[in-house]
C-alpha cells in the first residue's frame, strides 16, 4: 500500500572502522524515503524504507559503496570473523618479530641483515596487510578516505622508502648498523623502516583480532538469550504425546513439560502444579509456584512436577522473542554522544592526511633530513587512526544492554541512557507496582476467648466456595479447611453456610447486630484503607478480618534505592486517600497523589514536568500507558499489560520494584562508560598527534599505541558484564 514503510536489517561486510559505517549510512540515507542507522560494532544496518522500494536496491547501494550486504542468517551459519584475522596475525607476528629484533638490537645486526629484513617483511606488508590495502583502494575509487587509508599509506610508504634506501641510498652498504630509538633520531639515506612496516601491521592486526573477539563476547548475552529456546516439544494429540519441532507449535496446542525440561512457549497451565525457575529471563532466583490457570513463559524451567500447558503465544510473539528484539534494537541504535563521534570520524581522516603532508613539508622547510621528515609524517598517519572513537559507544551499548537482558532489564534504545541521567522525580503506580495487586489477609482481630485457628478454618472453608477476590484471600489464609455442607450468598452483604455442623456468617457488619469490642477494630482497619470482614456464628460477631492489597516485600528497599540515586518518589493511584497513605507510610514515600482517574494520570506527569522536573514513571496497567509515554523515562513492569510494556522505555521483566533502581543504575553506568570511552579516545588522538608531528614517536611505537587504544576502549566496556 502506498505510503507504508517497511523495515529490515542488513548484515554489512567489509567495514573496518567507524568511517566505513558512516560511509554506508550516508549512501543508504541518500535514497528517497530511506532512513538507515549503521552500527560498526554489530556490523548491521537497521533500515526503514518505503514499501515500493525493492530491498535488493538497498543491497546494491551498499555494494556500490565498496562493501557487502546480506540479510541476516541464523547464528549457526554465520562464518567466524575471527579466524581469518587470527591466521593473518600469526603469520605477521612470526615474520615481524625477527625484523623488529634485528632493527632494535645492533649487537645482532650481521652483514647483510638489512637485505634479510625486506624478504621477511614482504609477505607481511602484502598478504597480512591486504585487508587494509583493499579497503583503502575501494574507498579511493569512491573518492573517500578512511582509517584504513591512513594505515595502508603509512605502512606502504615505510616499506617503499626502505627499499629505496637499500637500492639507491647508503642503507644497502655491507656492514651497515643503526640503533633503534623511541623518537625519530636517525637522518640521512641509511635509515630503513622495515620494522615499522611489519610492526605496525602486526600490532594493528592484533588490535583488530582482540577487538573482534571482544565484540563477539560483548554480543554473547543476546546470543545466549536467543539460544534459550526449546528445540522440540511433546504435544498432546488425541491423548497421546507426540514430539514435534518447537517451531511447529501453534497457539491452542496442549503440550507436556516434565520436571527439569524447559517450557516450549508462552502459555497457561491446564493441569498439574510445579515450581518454575525463571531466573534466566527475569534474574529472579526464587522459583515461582504455578498451577491450573497460571501463565507461564517460554524458556523457563519446570523445576517440580509434570505440567500440561496450553500454548497462547508462539514464534515471534513470545516474551523471549520480544526481549531479543528489544535488546537487538537497542544495540543497533546510536546515542547522541555517538552521533557526535561519528561526525568527528567522518572529517578526521582527510584532516589527518593533510596534517601528515604539512608535517612532511614542515620538516623539510626546517632543514630536517628527508628520512626524518618522512618518518614523522608516517607516524602522524599511524597514530591518528580513530578506531577507538568508533568503538566507544557501540561496544558499551552491546555489553550494557546484554547485561541488562540477563538481569531482566530491557533497554529499548540508546537515547534511553541519556534520559536516565537527567531524571529527578520517579512517579510510582500503586497497584501491581508497589503492591502485589492481589488481596491478602493482613490482620485478624478476635473477640475475647475466640481461637484464631478456629476462626480462619471456619471462615476459610465458607469462603472457599466463592470466587470473590476477598473470599479467595481469606480461604488462602486458612491453615486447614473443614467440611462445608450448606452455602448461600446474602446479596451485597456476604455469605452464610454450615461448616462442621456450625452455621457461620462472613461479610459486612450489617449482617450482625452489635459488634461490641470488635467495632473499634473494624473502624481502625477501615481508617487504614483496609477492607474489614466480620466473621461470626451463634448469632454473635467473633472476629474482624482485615484484607488488603499487600505491599511487595521489596518495595520499601526499592524506595530507599531511589533516594540514593537522587530521585524523589511520588505515589500515584486511583485508590482512596486512606489506602494510598497507608501504602506510602509502609514503603517510606512522603508524597501521595490519590483518587486520580486513569485518564488523569498523564496530566499529573505533565504538571510535574511543567514545574521543571524530569519525570520517570513506573507502571504496569493499560491505564498507565499514556503516562508512561508522556514521562521523560517510562519504566514498565514486565508482569503488566502489553500496552504498558509497549509504552515504556525500559521494561522490567521481574515484578520487583528494585529492578527499576537497577535499571536506572545500569543505564547510568553504561552512559558513564560511553563518555569515559569517548574521552580517552579523543584525549589519546589530541595528545599523540603533536608528539608524532614533532618527531617524538617512532612509527612502530605509534602503531602499538593506536592498537592498544582500541583494545582499551573495548576492555573498558566489558567491565559492564560484572554489573550487579
Amino acid at each position: 500500500m502506498p505510503g507504508t514503510a517497511e523495515r529490515l536489517e542488513l548484515v554489512i561486510g567489509g567495514m573496518t572502522c567507524a568511517s566505513c559505517a558512516m560511509r554506508v549510512e550516508k549512501k543508504l540515507n541518500k535514497l528517497d524515503g530511506v532512513t538507515a542507522t549503521v552500527n560498526y560494532a554489530t556490523e548491521k544496518a537497521d533500515v526503514t524504507f518505503p514499501a515500493d522500494v525493492d530491498p535488493q536496491r538497498l543491497v546494491e547501494t551498499v555494494e556500490a559503496a565498496g562493501y557487502t550486504a546480506t540479510l541476516p542468517r541464523p547464528e549457526t551459519e554465520e562464518p567466524d570473523p575471527v579466524r581469518p584475522l587470527r591466521h593473518r596475525l600469526v603469520v605477521s607476528a612470526v615474520l615481524a618479530v625477527p625484523v623488529i629484533v634485528l632493527a632494535m638490537a645492533p649487537a645482532l645486526q650481521f652483514d647483510y641483515w638489512q637485505w634479510v629484513s625486506p624478504a621477511l617483511a614482504a609477505p607481511v606488508i602484502t598478504w597480512a596487510a591486504w585487508p587494509f590495502h583493499r579497503a583503502a583502494w575501494t574507498n579511493l575509487r569512491h573518492g573517500a578516505a578512511t582509517m584504513d587509508t591512513l594505515i595502508s599509506v603509512g605502512t606502504l610508504a615505510a616499506f617503499l622508502w626502505s627499499l629505496y634506501a637499500l637500492v639507491f641510498g647508503d642503507a644497502g652498504t655491507i656492514g651497515m648498523r643503526h640503533p633503534f630509538e623511541l623518537t625519530i633520531g636517525r637522518s640521512g639515506g641509511d635509515a630503513v623502516y622495515f620494522e615499522v612496516a611489519t610492526g605496525v601491521t602486526a600490532f594493528l592486526l592484533a588490535g583488530r583480532y582482540f577487538e573482534a573477539r571482544s565484540k563477539r563476547r560483548a554480543g554473547a548475552a543476546l546470543r545466549a538469550l536467543l539460544e534459550l529456546g526449546v528445540k522440540d516439544v511433546a504435544v498432546l494429540r488425541d491423548g497421546t504425546e507426540v514430539r514435534i519441532p518447537a517451531a511447529q507449535l501453534s497457539a491452542g496446542d496442549r503440550f507436556v513439560v516434565r520436571p527439569g525440561e524447559k517450557i516450549a512457549t508462552d502459555g497457561v497451565v491446564e493441569d498439574g502444579s510445579s515450581a518454575v525457575d525463571a531466573s534466566m529471563l527475569t534474574g529472579e532466583s526464587v522459583p515461582v509456584e504455578v498451577g491450573p490457570g497460571d501463565p507461564v513463559v517460554g524458556a523457563t524451567v519446570n523445576a517440580g512436577g509434570r505440567l500440561v500447558v496450553r500454548a497462547t503465544r508462539v514464534g515471534g510473539d513470545t516474551q523471549l522473542a520480544q526481549m531479543a528484539k528489544l535488546v537487538e534494537a537497542a544495540q543497533t541504535g546510536k546515542a547522541q554522544v555517538q552521533r557526535l563521534a561519528d561526525r568527528v570520524a567522518g572529517v578526521f581522516v582527510p584532516i589527518v592526511l593533510g596534517l601528515s603532508l604539512v608535517t612532511l613539508v614542515g620538516w623539510l622547510i626546517a632543514g630536517g633530513a628527508p628520512s626524518a621528515a618522512f618518518t614523522a609524517a608516517v607516524a602522524v598517519l599511524i597514530i591518528a587512526c580513530p578506531c577507538a572513537l568508533g568503538l566507544a559507544t557501540p561496544t558499551a551499548l552491546l555489553v550494557g544492554t546484554g547485561r541488562g537482558a540477563q538481569l531482566g532489564i530491557l533497554i529499548k534504545g540508546p537515547e534511553v541512557l541519556e534520559s536516565t541521567r537527567r531524571i529527578d522525580t520517579i512517579v510510582l503506580d500503586k497497584t501491581g507496582t508497589v503492591t502485589t495487586g492481589r488481596m491478602a489477609l493482613v490482620d485478624v482481630h478476635l473477640a475475647p476467648g475466640v481461637d484464631r485457628a478456629e476462626v480462619l478454618r471456619l471462615a476459610g472453608t465458607l469462603e472457599s466456595a466463592s470466587e470473590h477476590p476477598i473470599a479467595k484471600a481469606i480461604a488462602a489464609a486458612a491453615p486447614e479447611l473443614g467440611e462445608l455442607t450448606e452455602f448461600g450468598n446474602v446479596e451485597g452483604l456476604g455469605v452464610r453456610g454450615v461448616v462442621d455442623g456450625r452455621e457461620v456468617v462472613v461479610g459486612r457488619a450489617a449482617l450482625f447486630g452489635e459488634l461490641g469490642e470488635l467495632a473499634e477494630a473494624k473502624a481502625a482497619a477501615e481508617e487504614r484503607g483496609r477492607t474489614a470482614v466480620v466473621v461470626g456464628w451463634g448469632g454473635q460477631a467473633r472476629a474482624v478480618l482485615a484484607v488488603a492489597d499487600t505491599v511487595k516485600p521489596t518495595s520499601a528497599e526499592a524506595i530507599t534505592r531511589f533516594r540514593e540515586l537522587g530521585l524523589r518518589p511520588v505515589l500515584l493511584t486511583g485508590d482512596n486517600e486512606a489506602v494510598a497513605r497507608e501504602v506510602a507510610r509502609e514503603v517510606g514515600v512522603d508524597e501521595v497523589i490519590a483518587e486520580v482517574l486513569p485518564a488523569d494520570k498523564v496530566d499529573v506527569v505533565k504538571r510535574l514536568q511543567d514545574e521543571g522536573h524530569r519525570v520517570a514513571m513506573v507502571g504496569d496497567g493499560v491505564n498507565d500507558a499514556a503516562a508512561l509515554a508522556q514521562a521523560d523515562l517510562g519504566l514498565s513492569m514486565g508482569t503488566g499489560t502489553d500496552v504498558a510494556i509497549e509504552a515504556g522505555d525500559l521494561t522490567l521483566v521481574r515484578g520487583d520494584l528494585r529492578a527499576a533502581a537497577d535499571a536506572i543504575r545500569l543505564s547510568r553506568r553504561t552512559l558513564a562508560t560511553i563518555k569515559g570511552n569517548l574521552f580517552w579516545a579523543f584525549a589519546y588522538n589530541v595528545a599523540a598527534l603533536p608528539l608524532a608531528a614533532a618527531g617524538l614517536l617512532n612509527p612502530m611505537i605509534a602503531g602499538a599505541a593506536m592498537a592498544f587504544s582500541s583494545v582499551f576502549v573495548v576492555s573498558n566496556s566489558l567491565r559492564l558484564r560484572r554489573f550487579r
